[in-house]
Parts: C-alpha cells; structure tokens; sequence
C-alpha cells in the first residue's frame, strides 16, 4: 500500500525523509537479515580502525622526487610533514627511509641527502645539525 505525503516546504519533506530513515533502519524488522533491523545488523559488524605496526623495527621506503622548492612531503603520524632537503637538489629523485620518528632521505646512488628527526607539531622539517 503505498502512502502519499503532502508537504509544502523543504523543511516538512525532511522531516518526513528523517521519520522514514529511522523507522526503515530502527523499527522495521526485514526479512533478509533474520527479522532484525539495520541499525542491529550494522553494530554487530566489526569497525576498521586504524593499528599500529605490529613491528616496532617496521621501516617505510618512500620514493619521490624532490620538488622545485627544494623540499619533500611526508605523511607521518596523521599529519602532512615537509621535509627540507635543499633548493640544490630540485627535481632529484630520492629514497625516504623512514624509522619511527627518523628519517633518511637518500638518491639512487646511496648519497645522504639529510637525516630527521620527525616532530609531528611543526610542518617544516629541518635536517638534523
């Protein structure tokens, strides 16, 4: 049986929108999922979350090229770090080695470019003195 609803502005229509999403996922039980709602079915799902590494020794190899600022950007710790690696070595193409909160950028012919020690409160990441 179908219901016709008449509303005549955009806040009644999601009213009746917000009425029917929580009657459809928490009150009406569906055939398909044993008689349970979807808001049940969905809390018995386990959640992806972010883990740490099992290994404490795990290193991150990160290849990329050095950009016209003289600079590199790193994800670390849930935040986008810039590592400084010099204006001389523009359009280089590196190897960042990464080891908890230190990092080793390299070329391809093994030369050290700069070592870090990775803080994760500033942007800019300096070289290690």
């Amino acid at each position: 049986m179908a219901v016709r609803i008449a509303v005549a502005t955009i806040e009644e229509l999601q009213a009746v929108l917000d009425a029917f999403r929580d009657y459809y996922n928490h009150v009406r039980a569906h055939r398909g999922i044993g008689r349970k709602t979807p808001a049940f079915a969905y809390e018995l799902i386990p959640k992806a979350a972010p883990t740490a590494p099992d290994d404490p020794d795990l290193w991150r190899v990160r290849y990329d090229t050095v950009d016209h600022a003289g600079k590199i950007s790193l994800r670390h710790a849930n935040r986008m770090l810039h590592l400084g690696i010099g204006r001389a070595h523009k359009r280089t193409e590196i190897i960042c080695l990464v080891h908890n909160d230190h990092a080793t950028v390299i070329t391809h012919d093994g030369e050290v470019l700069g070592e870090y020690t990775l803080d994760p409160h500033k942007s800019y990441q300096p070289k290690n003195d």
